[in-house]
């Protein structure tokens, strides 16, 4: 078993010892796992660097996580169920099936919420990975090993970091959202290369390498910093910046995987004395949001679901706002955290089947292959928000790469489109981006409550797995029926809307790149320059005359709607970077209350008065609506009275 030891360091009553209906108190567990694989098992295979990996005098791989258990105080009331949270850098996810969120700043706080799983009897694990996080204010990681050279170092090689500032800077930290940054080897490295562009995909200008430094800044003062970058002028919000230089350290960061893996199944299968859930798992589900979702499809594209002695890990995975990308979590100087193009993360495979490129020919192998000649493939529930398909790549996990035809559905899976959302689910009251002083995006930010779908996807996934039982069919953007178009088609069909919902036109592409010297298993440099070559084609739904989507789930913010919603948002000209979009923002453009109020000359949407014949009118429209979803069990029937409720409380503050 690769899992040594539970270290437990913390156990005590969840949330003071709170009853969750008939299945009552929680305990709450804090630990670190104690991991040694076998670099040579077949199971591991997929994971980059491991055997170049340290050893210890076992000739096992060593490393430890962190990990939260959430389960029954009771024994006899766990449901068998476990659910393993990919922690979103560092902090716990599952709380959106409770219809809460965490405290970005204080994850070690885990909201009950409405306390939906917990009244059902799930066991929870929220499984450190991540090996750069810092590890404090309940943030869960991972201590990674490194790859050593023949010299018995840490192999040393290039890295490349990107910034785009909200505000001007005199320094950046090398590294995303705070996290631990691959140091620079040598701050006075002459090789080191900075660059800057208008925009990610605009042409690449050189820095003088005289004209910036490793270093911070600090009360004026600039002091030489492996970790960061100045330069003589400011840095300028709006542009992209991309360091390039070598780092000294090598962690094999697909070790996460391995975390991932090896947590669960020992908590399912071990009968250790150490083991807190021994005995009450029957049935393992994992679930990922964001770049946790995606993360997950690394997971599966590695193989990894299967452990060392050949036993399927997870029986059913739920993806959420994952699109179709993976990211840089099995690589050679991966940064997980990291987003933007261009990286190993924006690659085929997209699709869960083999597909075909459409310019070399050459074969992809499909994210299901490795595990599907092992017969290790869980059942699969992805769901999106429209920021995923704008951004380019959402599409590619259902329709085929040549863009001519959907591909066929893969049994093992489902996949649905929330209609109209944004990345993360929206919220009143009316806002728009804000980073420090500045307004970040140029529409408000989309207002659509979305949780109460995630929960109908998990209980299909359970009943799935459990019983049998065959989810809804997928609900998706289609060519075959026309609400798959591309985003040129769909950006014509808004250009008679509002002016300030005028389309950014350069919307990332998600492109096939130009890798340079990146040879297999991740053996040589990261790559120093990246282009871009050629584009896969991709689609976005169809939208409506009030620019509202056609595909996918419509919840009634949508069918009977007060405004467009949409999943992209403009950067606002205070923070430039403009013809951009503002990272993972969607927009809410609200119609006219009134006849009176708008000019069918600027906006030909019709008016809420026009539409409604007032506020009981519209609350029958919005239930009759969640009814027929819940009636195609894209929604929880006793989540009927949620969607109204929310729906009702965003015709109180647009029609106040």
């Amino acid at each position: 078993m690769p899992v040594t030891s539970f270290e437990i360091r913390k156990r005590e009553p969840f949330e003071g010892g709170q009853s969750f209906g008939a299945t009552g108190a929680y305990e709450r567990i804090e630990g670190v796992l104690h991991y040694a694989v076998d670099p040579n098992n077949e199971s591991n295979a997929g994971i980059i660097d491991i055997k170049l990996a340290e050893r210890g005098a076992d000739g096992l791989v060593h490393f430890e996580g962190d990990v939260t258990l959430l389960q029954p105080a009771d024994v006899s009331k766990a449901n068998g169920r476990l659910l393993a949270d990919v922690v979103n850098r560092g902090g716990p996810t599952f709380m959106r099936y409770n219809l809460a969120v965490g405290d970005p700043l204080h994850r070690e706080v885990i909201p009950a919420g409405d306390g939906f799983l917990f009244e059902r009897g799930w066991t929870i694990a929220c499984i450190g990975w991540q090996w750069d996080v810092d590890r404090s204010n309940g943030r869960l990681g991972l201590t990674a090993p490194q790859a050593l050279g023949a010299d018995g170092k840490p192999i040393a090689g290039s890295v490349i970091v990107t910034y785009q500032g909200n505000e001007p800077a005199d320094h950046f930290l090398l590294s995303d959202r705070g996290h631990q940054p691959y140091p620079a080897a040598d701050v006075n490295e002459l090789d080191a290369r900075l660059f800057v562009r208008d925009d990610p995909l605009g042409t690449r200008q050189a820095v003088a390498r005289e004209k910036w430094q490793f270093a911070r800044v600090e009360n004026g003062t600039k002091t030489p910093d492996s970790t960061h970058v100045s330069m003589d002028e400011p840095f300028e919000m709006g542009r992209w910046y991309e360091a390039i230089y070598t780092t000294n350290i090598c962690p094999v960061v697909g070790t996460g995987l391995l975390a991932f893996r090896d947590a669960t199944s020992f908590l399912r299968y071990s009968d250790a004395d150490d083991n807190p859930a021994k005995g009450r798992i029957t049935h393992a589900f994992g679930m990922g949001i964001s770049q946790s979702g995606r993360f997950l499809r690394e997971f599966l594209s590695a193989g990894a679901n299967l452990d060392e002695a050949g036993r399927k890990t997870y029986d059913g995975l739920h993806t959420h706002i994952a699109g179709g990308r993976r990211g840089e979590f099995n690589h050679r100087y991966a940064q997980p955290s990291v987003i933007e193009p261009f990286g190993l993360g924006h690659r085929p495979p997209f699709a869960y089947e083999d597909t075909t490129n459409p310019f070399d020919k050459a074969a992809i192998p499909g994210l299901l292959t490795r595990l599907r000649a092992r017969n290790g493939v869980p059942q699969i529930i992805a769901t999106n928000s429209g920021t995923e398909y704008w951004r380019g790549d959402a599409s590619m996990m259902h329709i085929d790469p040549n863009g001519a035809v959907d591909a066929p559905e893969t049994p093992e899976a489902r996949a649905y489109y929330f209609a109209g959302t944004q990345h993360g689910s929206g919220t009143l009251p009316f806002r728009h981006g804000n980073v420090g002083t500045r307004t970040s995006t140029a529409n408000a930010l989309n207002i659509i409550n979305y949780m109460p779908l995630l929960r109908a996807a998990l209980t299909n996934l359970d009943q799935w797995v459990t019983a049998g039982v065959e989810p809804p069919a997928s609900a998706i953007p289609k060519l075959s029926d026309g609400s798959a178009v591309t985003r040129d088609r769909a950006a014509y069909d808004y250009m008679s809307l509002p002016l300030n919902m005028l389309l950014v036109r350069r919307l990332w592409a998600l492109p096939e790149l130009n890798f340079g010297e990146q040879v297999d298993q991740g053996i040589g440099s990261y790559p120093p320059v990246m282009s871009l070559t050629k584009v896969f084609p991709s689609f976005v739904s169809a939208v409506d005359k009030d620019g509202n989507d056609k595909a996918g789930i419509r919840l009634p913010d949508i069918q009977v709607p007060l405004a467009t919603h949409t999943g992209w948002n403009p950067r606002h000209p205070d923070v430039a970077g403009l013809d951009q979009t503002q990272g993972l923002s969607g927009s809410t453009i609200p119609f006219a209350k009134a006849t009176a109020d708008r000019d069918p000359e600027v906006d030909p949407r019709p008016a809420i008065e026009e539409r409604y014949a007032g506020r009981e009118d519209y609350e029958a429209r919005v239930r009759s609506a969640a009814e027929e979803l819940a009636a195609q069990r894209y929604l929880l029937p006793s989540d009927v009275e949620v969607v109204t409720k929310n729906a009702m409380d965003r015709w109180d503050a647009l029609t106040a």
